[in-house]
Parts: structure tokens; sequence; C-alpha cells
């Protein structure tokens, strides 16, 4: 059975990971959450990173069929149309992004139009769909809870989980933002550990816990339901959803989250410029 090869592509400013994966036999290949440079100070955005991975792809002669985000990212903002600009590809997500979109579009007051029905994506995933990668073949996990738009892409051997899991000395995901819910989260991970022991885990942030000094960005289900300290094997339902709801109610709101998510709800544009040709981003004051 083919695999595939994949690269990986790190951003310090946010801990991001993104990869390029694809098909060594027909060289079709898949961008996978793609970032965009953004100065939250200065209100600019920059392609340095995203120039790294199209260069890549241009140096191994790859053709990118897809540019797949895992999910509405509140953390980075996307590049995914910049490398569509310059690569080519359809820009999809999973299905469930309507939901975020309603949620968001209220907290932003977007507007009458501001589309709610993912229609800024090319396509929206549904759970359990099967796509190929050139001979590769791959199939999409619905695993909300962190967001409930969050799918994990299977693509021959390799799980692209987004937030979903960190590194096992790390753990899970927040659950705490609107549509996340810690329940969830447990059975979309119980989903994830489902697959065979030796998939490749691959994850989108590395936060690097106390006591490993290098960055990492690669595991497998095998490790995770041994070793992950937030839902490792023997931890039951109840118990994470308590550990989980508790460590959210400390955690803080992402630096990036306001201007990430007006963006990635648009399928990585900013809204739409107002009359003196300015993007504005919007600040709800006295609202999260």
């Amino acid at each position: 059975m083919p695999q595939p090869h994949i690269q990986h592509f790190f951003d310090p400013a946010t801990h991001s990971f993104s990869y390029v994966v694809w098909d060594p036999a027909t060289l079709r290949a898949a961008v996978i959450d793609p970032v965009l440079d953004y100065d939250a100070a200065a209100g600019r955005t920059r392609h340095d990173g995203a120039d790294v991975l199209v260069a890549f792809v241009r140096g191994q002669s790859l053709q990118v069929d897809w540019i797949i985000e895992t999910h509405v990212h509140a953390d980075h903002l996307s590049a995914a149309p910049y490398v569509q600009a310059q690569l080519g590809g359809r820009i999809g997500i999973g299905e469930r992004v309507c939901d975020v979109q309603s949620a968001f579009g209220d907290l932003f007051h977007a507007g009458a139009g501001f589309a709610r029905d993912g229609s800024q994506f090319d396509h929206l995933f549904a759970d359990g769909e099967t796509w190929r990668l050139g001979d590769i073949d791959a199939q999409v996990l619905h695993t909300p809870g962190h967001t409930p738009a969050c799918i994990t892409q299977v693509i021959g051997d390799a799980a692209f989980v987004g937030d979903t899991l960190f590194m096992p000395d790390y753990g899970t995901a927040r659950c705490d933002f609107p549509g996340g819910d810690a329940r969830t989260l447990y059975r979309s991970i119980q989903r994830i550990f489902a697959l065979p022991p030796t998939t490749r885990v691959f994850l989108c942030h590395d936060y690097l816990a106390p006591g490993r000094e290098a960055f990492a960005h690669q595991t497998t289900v095998a490790a995770q339901r041994r070793d992950n300290v937030h839902v490792r094997g023997g931890i039951d339902e109840d118990s994470f959803v308590r550990m989980r709801e508790a460590r959210d109610a400390t955690l803080s709101v992402p630096a990036l989250l306001l201007p990430a998510v007006q963006v990635n709800m648009r399928a990585g544009h900013p809204p739409p410029p107002e009359t003196n040709g300015v993007s504005y981003l919007k600040i709800p004051l006295d609202t999260l």
C-alpha cells in the first residue's frame, strides 16, 4: 500500500506546524494548515513562511490538488488563499464550519453580507468522506470538541489531527471556544485511538512541555494511547471532562483569536474592504 511523503514547516511565532503531503509515485500533493505571517502591532501580513513552503513544492515538482484546513484556527491566520494563488488546488475544511461561522459571525457582527454556509471554501469535507491523493487512499474523520468543525485527515498511514491532540507530554485541545465541548472531544479522540497503532500522528502545534528541549510535530496512535497525559488508556470520559473543564477555566484567550477567526472563517480572506479600500478587523469589547 503506498504511503505519503511528508514535509513539515514550523512557524515559531505561533508554534504552528504546516505540512506538504504527497504521493511519491504521482507527485500529487496536499498542503495542510498553511500559516500567514501576521504582525499584530502593525496590522500587517507577510508571506515569508508560506514562501518557504511554496518554494519546497516547486522544488519537488509537486502538483497541489488540495489546501486543507483541519479547523478554523484561533492562533494563526491562514495562508490558504496565497498558497492557492501560487500553486493552485482547492481549499477544503470540515462541513461543520457553518456552525463556527454562525457563532463568530454573530460575535463580530459580520452582517448579512457574510455567508454562513461555508461557501467561501471550495469544498466542505463530510464525516467518513473518502478521497485520493494520487494513488493514496484518504478518509475524513469528524473530530469535534475543540471546535465543531474539527476534522482529522487520514492520508495513507498518516493522520493530521489539527489541535485535537498535542504531543503525549502536553495533552489535548482546550474546549472552551464557542461550540467546544470536552465530552465531545473525548469521544473524538477515541475515534483517532481506533486507528491502527502504527498510524503516524501529525500535530498542528507544539508548546514544548516542561522537561522537553526540542519541538516535535509527529507521534503515533500507540504513543498517544499509552502516554498522553490527559487521555491515555485507563482515563475514563468523566475524569477527562472534569480535568479538561477545570484546566480550561484557567486559560487565557489566545493572543491572535480575534484577528485569526475573522480571517479564517472566511477561508483565509480578510473582511471586505470598506469605502476607502482598507480591510478592518474588529475587536469586540467586554464580550469574551
